[in-house]
C-alpha cells in the first residue's frame, strides 16, 4: 500500500492499518496478554496523529475549522479501533454471548457536545454517550467498561454516559445542558439504528413544541456565562471559547437555530432567514479564527487550556504571522484582530436575535392573546414598539446620514433601545458617516449624546458596536479594540474609555455617591461640565501610535474640540487635561505628600481650583475604569489628600498655613476616632512630626497613638491586622530608628509571602520608628488568616532580631509564585530628582514586578550609605514603580554624580529578574 498523501485523513491516522496491527498482535497472543502493547500502537497513532495536525497547524496557522475537523476525525478513528477490538478480541466470543449480541445486546456510541460537531481543540474533553436498548444489558457494560478503560488509557478525557433511549430522552427534556448535547449528537460507531432512534424520539418528544423555552433558557445561559467571565468581550486575558463574543456565543446562535429551524449546517442559516450571505461569512471568518486560536492555545500549553493569557499571547501571535508595526507589537496587532472579531460575534448576536424576533413575533398566536399585537408608534419618522426605536425603511440612513447620529439621540433622549434591525443598517451603512464630520448638527447631537446625564455609555457602545462612533471620530476608530499589552489594563482601550463616561454619568447622577462623594461633589462644582466628558472621551485616544500618548491626545483634543462646537477656551482646558491626565495619580502614589514641594510642585502645575476639581473626577474614573479591584480606599485617601492639600494651597496661597490647617483638622478627626483616649492625640502626639499628620489616615493614627503609647522606648512593637477596605493588610512597626531598619522590615514581610504596596516611613523626635506597611498576598489579596498574621508577625521579628539568620538566604530558600508578570519584558532603569523635595533627594526605580523586590532595592540603598525617610510603591501590573526619599548618612542631599552612578549600578543590580542570593 503506498504511502497517504500528506494532507489526506490517512497522514493523520490509518485505521485499518491501525487494526491490522492489532489483530496481529491478538492473534499471536491473545487479547489479554497482547493489551499493553496494543495501548502502546494506540497511544503511539494518537501522539502521531497530534503531530500531524501540529505540523498542519503551523503550515496554515489561520486553519481553525479544518483542524477542528481533523481532531474530531482522530479520535472517532481510534474510537472505532478500540469498539472494534474490544467487540471481537477482548470480550469471549463463546456461543452464548454471540447469540446475545445478535438479539439484544447492542449499543451505539454517539458524539455529543463539540465533538458531536465534529469540532475539537487538541486537548479537548471527549464527550460521548453509550446507548443501550436497555438498563440490565451486563454484556453491553463490559463491553463499555472495556472501551472506557483503554481511552483512559491514552490519557484522554472523556466525558460519558450510558443510558437508555428512553432514559436519554427523559433527561433531555428536564436537562437544558443535555438538550443541547443532544443537539449537536453524531453517530459514531455501533448499532445505527439505535442512534437513529434517540434522534427520532429527540425531535418528536423533546425539541417539537419547547423551542421558545429553549431560546429563553439559551439565551439566559449566556447572560449568566458573560457575568461570569466578566460581561465585557473586551477584557485583554480573554477566554476563548466562554468569554463574551467567543467560540460559545456563536455556537449559541447555531444551537437556536437547529433547535428552531432544524439546520444541519451553519450554511442553513442563511435559508432559515436569520443571517445574510454576508454576515454568514462573517460567522464562518469569526469561527475559523476563534477555532485557530484555540488549537493553538492547546497546542503550545500541551493541556485543555481556553484562556489567551499573558505569557501565551507572544507565541500564538507569532504562530499566526503577525508581525510588528511602527507604534504597535506583533501581539496587540493579534489582539486587536480577536477583539475586533469579538466585536462582530455580537453584532451578529443582535442581528440573529432581531430575525428570531420577526419570526417569532410572525407566528401564528392561540388563545387570549390571538388578536393581540403590540402598538407602534411614530418618533420623527422612525418607528417604536416594544422599547425600541427602528428605521422604517431599509434606506433609511442612506437618504439621509444624518440619521446615523440622530438615532442614537433620540434612543437616549426617550429611554429607548435601538432595535437590532437598525443596528444592522447602521453598521451596514456606517460609512456613510464621514461625510458628516464637519457638520455641525451631527457634532452637536454627538456632543448631547457623549453628554447625556443618562448612562451615555449604553448608547456610546451601540455607536461603537455599528462602528459609527470609530467613522464618526477616526481618531477613536484607530483605538477601537486596541489592547496594551500589559497586566495592569483590563479591557481594550475603547471599552477603557466607554467605561470612564458611564462610570462619570453614574457618579454625576448619584448612583455611587458612597464611593466617590468627594467626586459627586466636586462635579456639582464645576463651571463647564462638558469639557470633563470631552476629556474622558479623549485622554487615552493616541494610544498605540508611538510616543507621549498624552501629549499626542491633546493635539487631537486641540483639532476635534472646535469640530464638537466647543470654543477656544473650553479646547484649551480639554488639551490641558488631556496632556496631563497622569498627573494627579503619578504625584499622589509617587510622591510623599507631607513635604511641601510636592503640594507647591502639583499646586503649580494645576494653577486654579477649576482645573484641580476636573483633574480629580477625571483621575478617579480613569483609575477605576482600568478593572475590577483597581480602585480602591487607598488610593482614595491619596487623591483626597492630595486634592485637599492642593485646594488649601490655591485658597489661602499660603503653604504653613494650610498645613497647620490639615494637621488640626486631622488631630481632630483622630480625636473623635480615639474617644475617652482622645488625650493621645497631643501626647505622645506632640513627639511626631507634621507630615506624620499630613500623610496617615485618621484611622491609622488612633491605631499608631494607641500602640505608641503602651510601647516603651527600646521595645518593638509589631501589629497587624487586614484592612479590607484598603485591601490590603496593615503592618505597624515601632522600633528604636537605627540605619536598615526598613529594609529589612520589608525583607520579614517578603519571608512571609507579603507583597507591599505601599510604606509610610516616620521618626519620632525621641528617636523612635513608626512604620506602617500596607501589604497583600500573592494574589493581591489581603493577609487574614491567623496563621498568617502569626507568620508575618513573628518573621518582622526575626528581621529585626540581632540574632537573627540572615534575610538572603531565608528569601533564596522560600520557593518563589511563578509571577505572570515573567511574560513581559520590562527594562529597569533608576531616576534621580533633587528639585522635588527641598531637603531629601527622591529616587525612582522602575522595574519588573516581583516577590522581595522593595527589600532588595532597600538593602541596595542601606549598602549605598543612604537614609531612606519615605517609601512610596505604584503597581501597574507587571511594571513596578518604588519611589524612595533619601538623604545620605548626614542628612543632605546626595549630588556627586559619581556617587549617583553607584548607586544607580547598585538599583539596578537589585533589580534583575534573578534569584537571591545568600551573601
Amino acid at each position: 500500500m503506498s504511502d497517504p498523501r500528506p494532507d489526506s485523513p490517512r497522514a493523520i491516522v490509518d485505521r485499518r492499518a491501525l487494526a491490522t496491527r492489532i489483530a496481529d498482535l491478538v492473534a499471536e497472543k491473545g487479547a489479554s496478554k497482547a493489551r499493553p502493547e496494543v495501548v502502546v500502537l494506540l497511544k503511539q497513532a494518537l501522539e502521531d496523529g497530534r503531530s500531524e495536525l501540529a505540523d498542519r497547524l503551523l503550515a496554515a496557522p489561520g486553519a481553525g475549522h479544518d483542524i477542528a475537523s481533523d481532531n474530531a476525525y482522530l479520535i472517532d478513528q481510534l474510537l472505532r479501533v478500540v469498539h472494534d477490538h474490544v467487540v471481537h478480541d477482548v470480550l469471549p466470543q463463546d456461543e452464548e454471548i454471540r447469540d446475545a449480541v445478535d438479539s439484544e445486546e447492542r449499543f451505539a456510541i454517539m458524539a455529543v457536545g463539540g465533538y458531536g460537531r465534529a469540532e475539537m481543540a487538541p486537548h479537548s474533553d471527549v464527550d460521548i454517550a453509550f446507548i443501550a436498548p436497555r438498563a440490565d444489558a451486563p454484556w453491553c457494560a463490559k463491553a463499555i467498561e472495556a472501551i472506557l478503560y483503554f481511552l483512559w488509557d491514552l490519557g484522554l478525557t472523556v466525558g460519558q454516559s450510558i443510558r437508555t433511549p428512553k432514559e436519554t430522552v427523559q433527561l433531555a427534556k428536564d436537562d437544558l445542558t443535555i438538550r443541547t448535547a443532544l443537539l449537536e449528537a453524531r453517530f459514531v460507531w455501533g448499532d445505527r439504528a439505535i442512534y437513529e432512534d434517540v434522534r427520532r424520539r429527540f425531535w418528536a418528544e423533546v425539541v417539537h413544541g419547547s423551542e421558545k423555552t429553549y431560546v429563553a433558557e439559551k439565551l439566559a445561559e449566556r447572560s449568566a456565562r458573560h457575568e461570569r467571565m466578566g460581561d465585557s468581550r473586551y477584557v485583554v486575558e480573554p477566554n476563548v471559547k466562554e468569554g463574551k463574543g467567543g467560540l460559545r456565543d456563536l455556537q449559541t446562535l447555531y444551537w437556536i437555530g437547529k433547535y428552531i429551524h432544524r439546520v444541519r449546517h451553519g450554511v442553513d442559516l442563511i435559508e432559515a432567514g436569520l443571517f445574510r450571505p454576508s454576515e454568514y461569512r462573517q460567522f464562518r471568518r469569526a469561527e475559523n479564527f476563534f477555532w485557530a486560536v484555540r488549537c493553538h492555545l492547546h497546542t503550545i500549553t500541551d493541556r485543555n487550556e481556553d484562556r489567551l493569557t499573558f505569557d501565551v499571547q507572544r507565541e500564538v501571535a507569532a504562530r499566526m504571522n503577525f508581525a510588528d508595526r511602527p507604534g504597535k507589537s506583533a501581539v496587540e496587532r493579534f489582539m486587536q484582530y480577536y477583539f475586533m472579531q469579538a466585536k462582530r460575534v455580537g453584532a451578529l448576536t443582535g442581528v440573529f436575535l432581531a430575525q428570531l424576533d420577526e419570526q417569532f413575533r410572525g407566528a401564528p398566536r392561540r388563545g387570549l392573546l390571538a388578536t393581540f399585537r403590540q402598538r407602534k408608534r411614530e418618533l420623527r419618522g422612525y418607528t417604536v414598539y416594544g422599547g425600541k426605536i427602528d428605521a422604517p425603511t431599509d434606506d433609511w440612513f442612506r437618504k439621509d446620514p444624518q440619521r446615523l447620529i440622530e438615532i442614537f439621540q433620540l434612543a437616549i433622549d426617550n429611554g429607548l433601545e435601538v432595535h437590532p434591525a437598525a443596528m444592522r443598517r447602521a453598521a451596514r451603512d456606517a460609512g456613510l458617516v464621514r461625510e458628516l464630520r464637519d457638520d455641525p448638527r451631527a457634532n452637536a447631537m454627538f456632543l448631547d449624546i457623549l453628554t447625556h446625564r443618562d448612562r451615555p455609555d449604553i448608547v456610546l457602545r451601540w455607536m461603537n458596536d455599528t462602528g459609527v462612533f470609530g467613522r464618526f471620530v477616526p481618531d477613536f476608530g484607530r483605538v477601537n479594540a486596541q489592547m496594551q499589552f500589559d497586566m495592569y489594563h483590563h479591557y481594550t482601550v475603547d471599552e477603557h474609555t466607554i467605561r470612564a463616561i458611564g462610570l462619570l454619568a453614574r457618579i454625576e447622577a448619584g448612583e455611587l455617591q458612597r464611593d466617590h462623594p468627594r467626586a459627586r461633589e466636586l462635579i456639582e462644582q464645576l463651571a463647564n461640565r462638558r469639557v470633563l466628558y470631552v476629556a474622558v472621551l479623549l485622554h487615552d485616544i493616541a494610544k498605540g501610535r508611538g510616543g507621549d500618548h498624552s501629549q499626542l491626545g491633546a493635539e487631537i483634543a486641540e483639532e476635534l474640540c472646535p469640530r464638537f462646537g466647543m470654543d477656544e477656551e473650553e479646547a484649551e482646558l480639554v488639551a490641558w487635561l488631556v496632556r496631563e491626565h497622569l498627573l494627579m495619580s503619578r504625584t499622589a502614589f509617587k510622591r510623599d505628600l507631607a513635604d511641601p514641594r510636592t503640594i507647591e510642585d502639583f499646586a503649580g502645575d494645576v494653577l486654579t481650583l477649576e482645573r484641580l476639581r476636573l483633574l480629580t473626577v477625571l483621575t478617579v474614573v480613569d483609575i477605576r475604569a482600568v478593572g475590577p479591584g483597581t480602585w480602591n480606599d487607598w488610593k482614595r485617601q491619596l487623591i483626597g489628600s492630595l486634592y485637599e492639600l492642593t485646594e488649601q494651597r490655591l485658597r489661602l496661597g499660603h503653604q504653613k498655613h494650610g498645613r497647620r490647617s490639615s494637621v488640626s483638622r486631622r488631630k481632630s478627626a483622630v480625636g473623635e476616632l480615639l474617644g475617652a483616649r482622645h488625650p493621645l492625640v497631643e501626647y505622645p502626639g506632640e513627639t511626631l512630626p507634621d507630615s506624620y499628620w499630613i500623610a496617615e489616615p485618621a484611622d491609622v493614627i488612633a491605631e499608631n497613638l494607641a500602640s505608641l503609647a503602651a510601647s516603651e522606648l527600646g521595645d518593638i512593637a509589631i501589629s497587624c491586622r487586614p484592612d479590607p477596605e484598603r485591601g490590603a493588610t496593615l503592618a505597624t512597626v515601632i522600633a528604636p530608628d537605627h540605619p536598615g531598619l526598613f529594609y529589612r522590615i520589608a525583607g520579614g514581610i517578603n519571608a512571609a509571602g507579603g507583597n507591599i504596596i505601599d510604606a509610610r516611613i516616620h521618626t519620632t523626635d525621641k528617636g523612635v520608628a513608626l512604620d506602617n506597611f500596607l501589604l497583600q498576598d500573592p494574589n493581591g489579596q489581603p493577609m487574614g488568616e491567623r496563621d498568617q498574621l502569626e507568620r508575618l508577625r513573628e518573621n518582622i521579628e526575626d528581621a529585626l532580631s540581632p540574632e537573627g539568620d540572615p534575610l538572603e538566604p531565608q528569601l533564596a530558600r522560600k520557593p518563589q509564585t511563578q509571577w505572570r508578570a515573567e511574560a513581559f519584558d520590562v527594562r529597569p532603569r533608576v531616576l534621580f530628582d533633587n528639585k522635588a523635595s527641598k531637603r531629601l533627594t527622591v529616587i525612582e526605580v522602575v522595574a519588573q514586578d516581583r516577590p522581595a523586590l522593595l527589600y532588595r532595592l532597600g538593602r541596595a540603598l542601606f549598602r549605598a550609605g543612604l537614609v531612606v525617610h519615605s517609601a512610596h510603591v505604584a503597581t501597574y501590573g507587571e511594571r513596578a514603580a518604588d519611589v524612595f526619599y533619601v538623604t545620605d548618612e548626614d542628612g543632605a542631599k546626595v549630588k556627586d554624580k559619581d556617587r549617583l552612578r553607584a548607586i544607580e549600578q547598585a538599583l539596578l543590580e537589585a533589580s534583575r529578574p534573578k534569584e537571591l542570593e545568600a551573601a
